[in-house]
């Protein structure tokens, strides 16, 4: 399938431990595990031309995958919209960490997606809660990441069509931290982890919940709807 991976693509160039984990960028650490599962991906980020997500990409993305996190004000609104557009036509999309605060993802959401945070190391325990389910294809009981960005509940989001994941950390919080939406036409995975300043993309597991994730959130067909006054598909009888 085509995917698009979306990054602000700045922690990395301002900040030199961001720098040190991620030499060219998130996207392309993402963009480049996805490639390796057979997909075809292009990059875009914030400070291309319409951050990257021309009508002409976007026509041509199953999948985007958004990463954001200090810039979201910066995302211009008739670019926000266009993505929401797309998904609600059926474009897949997966949102990483702090892109719960995207302009995007809160306006698929309606709700102001705020939550608790620390960064503090914490060890975080992922558990699977919906086995059968196929994002959670290849994990076990749970996968742990030993330090990551703590998020912790009330996690200001709708009540998720699917739970997939709930997460455990060390200071003691839990979080919701795999859930899936749809909208329209189109399948939206939250998946928690990745705070810039850890290596969590590097985690096999966590690349494999992602990879999952990108295949469950692709459009399979399904029906296209017209809307608005319509014509009898059969006669109707005189009363």
């Amino acid at each position: 399938m085509n995917i698009t991976v979306w990054n602000e693509y700045r922690h990395e160039k301002e900040n030199p431990v961001v720098a040190d984990i991620y030499p060219n960028g998130i996207h392309n650490t993402i963009a480049g595990f996805l490639e390796e599962a057979g997909h075809m991906v292009r990059t875009a980020t914030l400070d291309e031309e319409q951050h990257g997500l021309t009508e002409e990409v976007l026509a041509n993305t199953d999948v985007l995958v958004w990463w954001g996190h200090k810039a979201h004000d910066e995302v211009e609104e008739d670019i926000a919209e266009a993505v929401k557009q797309r998904v609600l036509e059926g474009m897949g999309l997966v949102v990483l960490h702090s892109a719960h605060f995207s302009k995007v993802f809160r306006k698929l959401m309606g709700t102001t997606c705020d939550l608790k945070w620390r960064e503090a190391d914490d060890r975080e325990r992922m558990w699977v809660v919906d086995p059968a389910h196929p994002i959670t294809e290849g994990i076990g009981q749970y996968l742990e990441i030993e330090k990551e960005e703590m998020y912790g509940e009330h996690f200001d989001i709708p009540t998720p069509e699917e739970l997939i994941f709930i997460s455990w950390f060390e200071g003691g919080e839990v979080f919701r931290s795999g859930a899936t939406f749809k909208r329209g036409r189109g399948k939206i995975f939250y998946f928690r982890p990745g705070h810039e300043t850890y290596p969590t993309y590097y985690n096999k597991e966590v690349q494999r919940v992602i990879q999952n994730g990108v295949n469950w959130a692709q459009n399979n067909g399904t029906p296209t709807h017209i809307y608005g006054n319509a014509e009898p598909i059969e006669n109707i009888s005189e009363k």
